[in-house]
């Protein structure tokens, strides 16, 4: 049995494939879901779980530290809302597409809501931070606008609030990373792979000391 197993894998690696049955078989990509992920086209873990689309690295990071006395703000609605949701007290999301926000509002639970703001009025999107009037100890930028979406979420976090912007490795939002080092905010950049596609990606997450994280 040992041989023919030898055999098949020195097939399968002449063919070019022995790597990639191997990641079916046995590796990190499938104890993390991704290749149903990649079935799915959906931001899920390996029992179709919501995930949020943030790079692994910083889901394994983020999670053991969510609690439910933490309140919750995010840009951009999705599986990600559903996954704060389970782990949080309240998330508050807010969204531009229409149809997108259609979609994901039939599919939150008690404690999760989400906003309609279109793009075209005014500064109305990245102020929707403000519209409960209340503060928030985690704000996620991951939608559009998201150097304006940042300046107005920092008088919104709580003193010991975190701040999260996806997608990090973009130069436009280096601004970003200025205007919050300006604040007294120290930030860890969690690069790799994430849900559904197979490129690398980065999730940064923006803190002071005394944060309700406990980084």
């Amino acid at each position: 049995m040992k041989v023919i197993k030898q055999f098949v894998w020195k097939i399968l690696n002449v063919l070019g494939i022995g790597g990639t049955v191997h990641l079916h078989l046995q590796s990190g990509l499938k104890d993390d879901g991704w290749f149903v992920s990649f079935k799915k086209k959906q931001a899920v873990d390996k029992n179709n779980q919501p995930l949020p689309w943030y790079t692994y690295s910083f889901i394994k990071f983020l999670e053991p530290r969510l609690n439910k006395n933490l309140n919750v703000f995010e840009y951009g609605c999705g599986n990600s809302t559903r996954w704060y949701a389970q782990l949080t007290q309240k998330v508050t999301s807010v969204e531009h597409n229409k149809t997108w926000f259609d979609k994901i509002k039939g599919q939150l639970p008690d404690n999760a809501s989400v906003l309609f703001k279109t793009l075209k009025d005014g500064e109305s999107y990245e102020r929707a931070v403000a519209q409960n009037n209340m503060l928030y100890h985690l704000i996620v930028v991951d939608g559009r606008k998201r150097n304006k979406s940042v300046k107005q979420s920092i008088e919104w976090l709580t003193n010991d609030g975190v701040l999260i912007l996806d997608n990090s490795e973009r130069d436009a939002y280096q601004e970003s990373f200025d205007l919050l080092k300006a604040k007294g905010f120290k930030h860890i950049s969690f690069w790799g792979m994430l849900p559904i596609v197979a490129h690398n990606s980065c999730s940064t997450i923006f803190y002071r000391p005394g944060n309700c994280l406990d980084i």
